[in-house]
Formats: C-alpha cells, structure tokens, sequence
C-alpha cells in the first residue's frame, strides 16, 4: 500500500470521528459505582486545612477588640493554619509584656492544675484542656518546654501566650530548659519559625522567653520548677534575687532550676553527698532524697514538684518525707506517646481542696511533617535517582550481561571476519560496560531508598550503636519491632537529654579549620549528618554499622564511597559527636535525612565532574562483588542473610 493511500485512509477515519464526548468533571464514579461531587469533600466530618492567614476581622475578638479570638485561633491552628507575621507578634510581645511584670518566684492559689512538658505536641494539648478544664474557669500552672522535638511548636507558643493575655491571673508559664536560643537552634523550633513564618518572629519567641519566671510556690506549700534543686539554692529568696532576663547560663543556680534531676535510686542512695555530676545532662547535679529533705525543712514546705524527665505513666511519686509522709519530689510530665515512639501516658495533678488527684491521657493523632520541614521535593530525590537509573538501564539494556559473555564466545560466522579489528572489541566492551554500571547505580539508588531508614532505627535501638543480639535474622519484621516500648525508646533517645555541645559560626576560623580537608576535624560526626560529610567519608573514624536486609551491598556502598574523595555537605553549624536518636517520626529526622543528604552530595559531585569516572568504577565493582570479606578473609556475618547463606 502506497504512502499517499495510508494518508487518505487515515483521514477518512479522522472525519468520521463523531464529536468528542461531552465528560462531566464536577462528578466521580467510584469503584462501587458511587458518585460523589468533586466540588465538595467526600469526608465532611473533617475540615478542610486553613489555607490562608486570617483577617484582622477573624483574628481580633469581637468581645474585646484588644484581644486575639481564642475560639477563631484554637480551631485555626488545628487546621494547621497560620497568622500573618503582625498578628503573630502581636501576641507575643502583649503577652511578653505580662510575663516581664511578674516576679521570678510566683505566687499561686489552689484550686490549681498544674502541667508538665508539652514539646511542640500542640493536637495534645488541645487533649490537655479538656482534660484539666476550661482554661476561662480552670487555674492553670506551666512548668515548661512548651517547644522543640514536636512539629507543632509556634502553634503551641502562640496559643498559650494568647491564653496568656486573656487570663493573665490565672493562667501561668514558667521557664523550661528548651526555651533559650541554645536548644531552639540545635533541635527543631528555630527551623520551625523560619519555615513557618520567619525568622524575625523566631527572635521575638526567643526574647519573650527570657521574660517567663522560674519558679512558683504552689499554696504556700509546694515549690514548682522545671528541673530541679542546685547547691546554691538554699531559700526562696535565692530564686527572687536571680536575674533571668537573659539566655540560661550552663552553670549556676538559673541553670540547675532548669536542668538538674533527682537521682534514679533517689531515697536509696548509698553516697554522702547532696549533689552529684549529672552526666546525662552534660550540665548541672543530680540531686538526692537528702537534698531534698533539707530544702522542705528549711523552708516549710511539702514537696517539689517538677516535669523535665519523660514518666511511661505521666508522672511519678518519689520517696516520702520522714516528718510528713508526703513524697518529697512529684515528677509531671504532659506530652503523652513522646517524639510518637515512647508509648507513655501523659499527665496532669491537679489540686483543689487539699486533695490531688492525677488525670493521665493518651495521644491524640496529629498531621504528619516531612523531617526538619524538608519539601517533597527534597525528600523524593533517592527515588527520582532509582527511577532515572530504571529508565536509563531499560535504554541501555538491549541484552543482558549473559547475552553479552555468550556474544563473545560464539564461533565466527563465515560471513564474518575470522579476526575484528581492536576498534570494534573496544566499542563493544564500553557498551557493555555502560549497561553494568548503570545497573549497578540503579541498585545503589534502590538500596538507598529501601534500607537507610531502617539501618538508622536498627544502629540506634539499643542506644548504642550496635545491633541489638538476633534482630538481624528477624528481617524487616524485626526491625519494625526492635524498639518495643517506654524503656528503649527513651534509651535509645538519651543522648538528646544532654546539654548540646556549643554552636559553631560557620564564618569563624574554627569553622574554616573544620571545613578545611587536610586539617582532620576535631569533632567526629555521625557519617552523613546534616552539616557533615557524606556518610563513609574519610573524615569518619567508624564506618556505620551494617545491618539489615540488602546490607551486605548497602555496606559495600559505604565502604567504596568511603575512598572517594568528598567536600562537605554544608556550612558548619555544630562541632559535636552526638549519636544519632530517635525524632518526632519514628526515627531521628537526622537519620532519615542522611541518605538524601548522601544521594545529593553524591549527585551533585557527578555532575559537576569532582568524581573521578576511575573512582566510580571501582564503586561499581565493589558494590558487585558477591561476598565482602573481613580482615581476617572469612566471610563478613553482616552479608549472611537470616538462614547463613551469603546475601
């Protein structure tokens, strides 16, 4: 058939095409056959995410026009919604304003409900209200840490300081250890704020929490403090004379009401003295029953009470005092199912007529983030790269390596020449080798995406660093289950508890010297951190345990990428050598950001020509070898899978 026939053909079937059908894109038919409208949400019970700021109209109240509407605000920020910037700071410096007027040792009344950690878990202490009360007719005492680790912080901070303004004499915060710049910049809020909003507004929390009192007498009976005794607190009166308009030393008696802990055998202690070296914290004493006792006597009251340290009840009741009977530390603590991994309750005392009752409650279900805010973008980078190398394997592959090995090995054809010339073998050979080493980069990429999640939960479930006995042979199943309640999570998590290390500027020499590849760091990050180098690099003194189904070639990985040479990541902000540790999502957003951190770096320097093509060839080939072995030429058990066979 000729070409002008197969033209004519072809339109003829073009014009007896009838109209094109009129489809109605206002409605959807479902699998069931159930139409719904495709204007409308399908699940009307759940309201739609704010969209945009609010007016002025919306944000002010009608009842007192001087005044954020609590009601508007409250249902606002559950929809994850956001104030413009004036109104954000509207309401942190009013309430600024308040707290600055009030003393450092604060004077409350019963009846009381008194609240432990809330960190940034804000859909909880939407729970909290309705378990405590009405703020409006409940009187409320705060013991801090209202931000950091939860995703939800601003949202938590700019609730409660509206609160603030409307019940000025009945709603009160003290200060936590997390509200100073220190923390904020090492742990998630100050990421928060400049995502969220800016950093303008981050700056305004931070100078509003220098504002918040200390402490509070609860009753003229109770003395209520976020962390804990110091040895130089001996009377009340030491707590007035404390200047706290400024960030929190890292010594002293500001820094011991904040960071102190009674000791975990406090009542059994078996040494003289009051106060001890807290090493979990890095900072300030833990302290003990004696301590304790002499400070109640001293100045006649009941009991401390305190939050700071995560209870798997909410709360926990330390031991008794002799003269009356009454635990002589009380321990509260408000953020139930902490950073989503420790299953605890959460809870709240509350005390009215000289009776105490505690309220516990369980997690509330809240939106879920990326780690550290990251964008989906960003976040999709590990599978766009297995996809690209998919695509690209399926151009490249016409045959497979056998098909090719059999190529070579067949006989000469009579038509063919009985010798080809050198030109020929050598083209041949660089195709073939293009198609292994794009298939060796799609499983690289496909390893990254399938196994650095779980090697970061396993690496940190016994807080350690190393692979808790028998879960390997447990496969996926068992990494999912390797952190299995209140005691691992918070094992696993310890290192979070201490003072972090000081922050480094990225302009000064000292950063310089670090960032400098012949000057060996003096600080030995986990590999791939945020702000570090790419994981394996050579700056590391360890590489990262390998554990977990594919880790025999995620190892490989490591270990190959480990020769290459590398170029940090990032500015370096932090000079420390914390273990990585759990997050708000189910592992440390550290963790899950170091493969994309890795990929990217890995990407970037390909691109841009800083690999040698010599170098990824001898990744490609480490990563293909089909057994690893150690030093001493055995097999290396991390590449056996759970029955002992090689992986």
């Amino acid at each position: 058939m000729s070409n002008q026939t197969h033209l004519q053909k072809a339109l003829h079937e073009i014009q007896k095409k009838g109209p094109v059908p009129d489809i109605d894109f206002t409605q959807h038919v479902l699998e069931d056959g159930v139409v719904i409208s495709t204007q409308e949400r399908v699940v009307k019970e759940v309201q739609a995410p704010a969209m945009h700021p609010p007016t002025d109209a919306q944000f002010y109240s009608s009842a007192d026009p001087s005044k954020p509407d609590i009601a508007f605000l409250k249902n606002h920020f559950y929809r994850e919604g956001r104030l413009t910037e004036d109104q954000a700071l509207f309401i942190i410096n009013k309430a600024s304003a308040i707290l600055h007027s009030e003393p450092n040792l604060l004077e409350v009344d019963a009846p009381i409900t008194v609240c432990g950690d809330i960190h940034g878990q804000y859909y909880d202490l939407m729970k909290l209200f309705e378990v405590g009360g009405n703020p409006a007719d409940t009187r409320y005492l705060f013991l801090g840490d209202y931000v950091d680790r939860g995703y939800f912080s601003i949202e938590c901070v700019l609730y409660l300081w509206s609160l603030k303004i409307w019940y000025p004499n009945t709603l009160f915060l003290l200060r936590g250890n997390h509200e100073c710049r220190h923390l904020t910049d090492y742990f998630t809020f100050k990421l928060e704020c400049k995502h969220k909003y800016s950093e303008r507004i981050y700056d305004a929390v931070m100078d509003s929490f220098c504002n918040l009192p200390l402490a509070a007498v609860m009753n003229k009976q109770f003395l209520c403090i976020h962390g804990g005794l110091s040895p130089e607190l001996h009377t009340l009166d030491d707590i007035r004379r404390i200047d706290r308009y400024r960030e929190p030393p890292t010594h002293g008696i500001m820094c011991d009401i904040l960071w102190s802990d009674p000791l975990e055998d406090f009542g059994q202690e078996k040494i003289p003295d009051s106060f001890v070296h807290n090493h979990v914290r890095g900072c300030s004493y833990f302290f003990t029953y004696q301590a304790a006792c002499q400070f109640l006597e001293r100045n006649n009251l009941l009991s401390i009470i305190r939050a700071h340290e995560a209870q798997d009840a909410g709360y926990r009741m330390y031991r008794k005092t002799k003269t009356t009977g009454f635990p002589s530390v009380m321990t509260i603590f408000s953020a139930p199912n902490y950073l989503d991994v420790y299953n605890n309750k959460a809870a709240v005392l509350k005390y009215e007529s000289n009776v105490m009752n505690i309220r516990q409650f369980n997690f509330t279900p809240h939106p879920y983030w990326l780690p550290n805010f990251m964008d989906v973008f960003t976040w999709s980078l590990p599978f766009v790269g297995e996809k690209i190398t998919d695509m690209l394997i399926a151009v490249l592959n016409t045959c497979s390596k056998d098909e090719l090995d059999q190529v070579d090995e067949e006989p000469p054809s009579p038509t063919t020449p009985v010798s080809p010339s050198d030109e020929t073998n050598e083209r041949r050979k660089v195709i073939k080798n293009k198609i292994l080493a794009v298939g060796r980069m799609a499983r690289v990429f496909a390893l990254l995406r399938e196994e650095s999640e779980r090697v970061s939960e396993l690496k940190t479930a016994n807080g350690t660093g190393k692979l808790p006995y028998g879960v390997l042979a447990l496969g996926a199943e068992g990494i999912k289950d390797a952190i299995q309640g209140f005691d691992d999570a918070k094992k696993s998590d310890v290192e979070n508890e201490h003072l972090p290390p000081k922050l480094i500027d990225p302009e000064s020499e000292e950063a310089k010297n670090l960032s400098n590849p012949t000057t060996p760091p003096e600080y030995d990050d986990q590999p791939g951190s945020a702000g570090g180098f790419p994981f394996g690099s050579a700056h590391s003194s360890t590489p990262p345990t390998p554990v977990g189904p594919g880790s025999a070639d995620a190892s490989k990985l490591q270990d190959a990428l480990g020769s290459l040479p590398t170029t940090p990541t990032g500015s370096f902000r932090r000079g420390h050598g914390r273990q990585s540790s759990l997050g708000t999502t189910m592992t440390s957003p550290s963790n899950r950001r170091r493969s994309i951190e890795s990929t990217r770096s890995l990407l970037r320097e390909a691109v841009d020509g800083k690999v040698d093509e010599n170098d990824l060839k001898r990744v490609a080939e480490q990563i293909s070898s089909p057994t690893r072995h150690s030093a001493n030429g055995s097999l290396d058990s991390a590449t056996r899978g759970s029955k002992g066979e090689p992986l």
